[in-house]
């Protein structure tokens, strides 16, 4: 096999990330500029100032006007004279950046919508960076910011990872990878001529181990699949270096084996270099305030004597996602971290790390208390959540977004398995709960009751919140869905509306909530399936301001999906209207600040179906509490409010009295069935708890 060509290599420098963030880094050298700001503690409260309510957006979704590309369509005017008047104030438009991989000189598509970087320039298939550039000052003249995303834990299998295989200075040190000696070549699986990498069984990567190659098998295999996705390690072929010699590598992915986990423990300190480069560019070049930080909780793993590796609650996570948060701070951004782990790893990435972490502490619970009608399990989480330090007001409480209703529940698998849990009257292992909600969500959202709705690997289901909702009713054909049956998924629908929005820290919905899609037919889009990747039945093609009503397909190709509620432009002429119900709860949350308020009290209940969250409004205003109904039955029931001064109770959605706080701190409340309220206590003294 020959040296690869001088020219190539030169080539692909060119292209790398972590050249670019090089190249980039010493612009800000020397500078007085990222001295200016606070950057060593978290500012939950200050992030979600800057925006609360956020359109979560995803490319590969949008159905362009004519001619025009992803993001052009994102910052048209008549699409942000909609999203202005509901009440965003932000835009989270999804990876971006060119994605996918290189064989030779020809660019590869992308194997995870986009979360396989491999370059800081636009994906051409999405845009240009003018149109970025235009994007972000359309969005601030609706007074909204734009939010983007950089991904620390991995790239895609571009520049920088053929580079790295080529043993090219120190790109190796980007990567989990191991050269294997040729003697061991024997242990590792032939790579097709069409491939240019295998996944490892169980039985090799133990032997891979006990050979003191890698650190072994983790704690977990996230998107397992059966012969697709045995392990989190691949192999590559045989690969000639820039030295002459043939090498074979393994490589992790904690996801998809097109994206090799970078390694944030290595004397080069090469992927530091590549991951902030990319988040200063995402600041600087593309005008984003807040950064998503995509799978920042795997930047730590290490090998243990017996077991699998410790791969999860790693400390290096935390002082890695510190590095990234302070600097971000430190060029005037904010940062949020979409983080499914324990709740104890989400309250130690937050200490000097993340701004604000999605809700994945009630997202799970707030749908499982929508398909049982009982509420029991969401209380449960919320004062956990409460217990380990978790401020709401520091979470992104969202109803869909393009992944799969995950119900892997980390925090009762690992950490809290064996800690006893009070629930329907018993006491039971956090392991045991865990597969207690698993098992009643799995049969209410998949299989006879729901086969609209897939299971995705072990992680939970691909579904879109109209589906889930569908589930709940009990509807098994959604072409049965008429009228009648639009008007109830409406109904519940605002209910989680209600939950998510009327508590403290950012409210999130996507293009999927606003028009009510339904999911795709699995045939639809078998031919992106063939991975096991079911979630792309939950990500359809939706066009909510009318710019291509006739178009059945988004610009990447996927089919429109059944939208029940119709665009966001026609909804917004219709007062019975999903969109224009949800426009009045976001406004009188913006009236009584319920964004920084703060939660005081999970009160007690009788009816299963209830939950009550209380809230000290800023600035005096007060107190307010948002009671939900997630039962089929009405419910009458006078709870108790230690501590609340007394006096009249409003419905501030509706502006009408509601009833009275009574001296005795006893509060009657009459909720329909699948009813939200949103209340406040208008009293003379401030709450004192």
């Amino acid at each position: 096999m020959s040296n690869p060509d001088n020219a190539y290599i030169q080539w692909l420098v060119d292209q790398s990330m972590l050249h670019a963030a090089r190249q980039s880094a010493r612009l800000y050298a020397g500078q007085s500029r990222l001295w200016q700001r606070p950057y060593a503690q978290a500012r939950p409260r200050d992030a979600s100032a800057i925006a609360s309510v956020w359109f979560t957006a995803y490319p590969a979704a949008i159905i362009t006007a004519d001619g025009a590309s992803v993001l052009q369509t994102l910052g048209d005017e008549r699409l942000w004279s909609a999203l202005s008047e509901l009440g965003v104030q932000g835009i989270h438009n999804g990876p971006m950046k060119r994605s996918g991989g290189l064989r030779g000189r020809e660019y590869t598509p992308t194997v995870d919508g986009n979360f396989d970087r491999i370059g800081f320039d636009i994906d051409p298939a999405l845009g240009s960076e003018e149109q970025m550039l235009q994007l972000s000052r359309v969005a601030a003249a609706h007074n909204a910011v734009v939010i983007d995303d950089i991904v620390p834990a991995h790239t895609g299998k571009g520049a920088d990872f053929r580079l790295a295989e080529m043993a090219h200075e120190d790109y190796p040190g980007l990567y989990h990878m191991v050269e294997i000696r040729e003697e061991d070549w024997s242990l590792l699986p032939e790579v097709p001529p069409e491939r240019d990498a295998v996944n490892l069984l169980p039985a090799v990567v133990d032997r891979l181990k006990e050979k003191h190659y890698i650190v072994g098998q983790l704690q977990r295999v996230i998107f397992f699949e059966p012969g697709i996705k045995d392990t989190d390690w691949s192999a590559t072929g045989e690969i000639t270096g820039v030295d002459g010699k043939v090498r074979r590598w393994v490589y992790l992915h904690y996801f998809k084996e097109g994206q090799p986990s970078l390694n944030w423990l290595d004397p080069t300190f090469a992927a530091q270099q590549l991951i902030i480069g990319d988040a200063l560019h995402a600041i600087d070049v593309g005008g984003a305030r807040v950064l998503r930080l995509d799978a920042n909780g795997f930047l730590g793993v290490e090998r243990r004597a017996e077991g699998t590796a410790w791969s999860e609650s790693h400390p290096l996570s935390v002082t890695g996602n510190q590095l990234i948060a302070g600097m971000i701070r430190k060029a005037g951004g904010f940062s949020f971290q979409e983080l499914n782990l324990t709740l104890d790893d989400i309250a130690a990435m937050s200490h000097g790390g993340a701004d604000l972490s999605y809700d994945f502490i009630t997202r799970p619970a707030y749908q499982h208390a929508l398909l049982t009608g009982d509420s029991e399990f969401l209380r449960l989480m919320l004062r956990e959540m409460h217990t380990i330090g978790i401020d709401p007001a520091s979470l992104i409480h969202a109803l869909q977004n393009h992944d799969e209703l995950t119900l892997e529940l980390v925090h009762f698998w690992t950490l809290h398995a064996y800690d006893h849990y009070h629930f329907r009257g018993q006491t039971l292992p956090g392991g045991h709960l865990r597969e207690l909600i698993r098992e009643e969500m799995y049969e209410r959202l998949t299989g006879e009751q729901a086969p609209y709705n897939l299971k995705f690997v072990t992680n939970g289901v691909a579904c879109t919140s109209a589906s889930l909702i569908a589930a709940a009713l009990g509807i098994r054909d959604l072409d049965a869905i008429g009228p009648a049956e639009v008007e109830q998924i409406q109904r519940l629908h605002l209910l989680l509306v209600m939950f998510n929005a009327m508590q403290p820290g950012v409210f999130a919905l996507s293009g999927w909530d606003l028009v009510g899609a339904l999911p795709l037919a699995p045939e639809q889009v078998a031919h992106l399936m063939g991975d096991g990747d079911t979630r792309w039945i939950n990500r359809g093609a939706y066009d909510l301001a009318d710019l291509a009503p006739e178009a059945e397909a988004s610009a990447e190709g996927l089919p429109r999906a059944r939208a029940l509620y119709g665009s966001l432009v026609e909804q917004l002429q219709n007062p019975g209207s999903f969109a224009c119900q949800l426009k009045r709860i976001l406004s009188v949350r913006r009236a009584y600040d319920i964004a920084a308020s703060r939660q005081i009290l999970i009160p007690e209940v009788q009816a299963p179906g209830l939950l009550v969250m209380v809230h000290e409004l800023p600035a005096g205003k007060g107190v307010q509490l948002t009671a939900l109904n997630f039962g089929a039955a009405p419910i009458s029931e006078t709870i108790c409010l230690p501590g609340v001064a007394p006096g009249p109770v409003v419905d501030i959605i509706h502006e009408r009295v509601e009833g009275d706080l009574t001296e005795n701190c006893e509060l009657t409340l009459n909720l329909d069935p699948y009813e939200g309220l949103a209340l406040r206590v208008v009293s003379a003294a401030s709450p004192v708890i």
